[in-house]
């Protein structure tokens, strides 16, 4: 499917997630237009800033270096639940900008965004531009 396929070219580069997962992605989103499917994605690339915004602990994570992929930091800090080991109760207003690892897209994102953003084009609108076409042709 086309959601299946902007997944895998688009959004696997900011996610993590299994080729079965997002093929799972792609048969949810039957029905869906490709703008549909634009506002999808794009909803579920801000779930990490979500996570953010929200969160009242954060934890010391390492990750690549920002000005050296080959290095690698270990006192950025990430999102986590109160009961992570290492949770210290802090806001993301407190932090520098340059110490926030925010958090990778996941399919639980993937999934929430779906649920949230509905096709805008019924299955009946769907049938008549089908037969239309057949009628008609593409140029109508």
């Amino acid at each position: 499917s086309l959601l299946t396929e902007v997944l895998e070219a688009v959004v696997s580069t900011q996610s993590t997630g299994t080729e079965e997962q997002f093929h799972d992605l792609g048969n949810r989103s039957d029905g869906y237009s490709g703008a549909d499917i634009g506002i999808v994605v794009r909803d579920a690339l801000m779930q990490p800033v979500r996570k953010v915004q929200q969160a009242t602990h954060f934890k010391k994570v390492s990750g690549p270096s920002r000005d050296d992929p080959n290095v690698t930091r270990y006192d950025y800090l990430s999102p986590c639940s109160p009961g992570d080991t290492g949770a210290m109760e802090m806001s993301w207003m407190n932090i520098n900008g340059d110490d926030l690892l925010e958090p990778k897209v996941d399919m639980n994102d993937m999934l929430r965004s779906l649920t949230n953003c509905r096709p805008t084009v019924g299955q009946d609108d769907l049938k008549q531009h089908v037969q239309f076409t057949q009628d008609f042709g593409q140029e109508g």
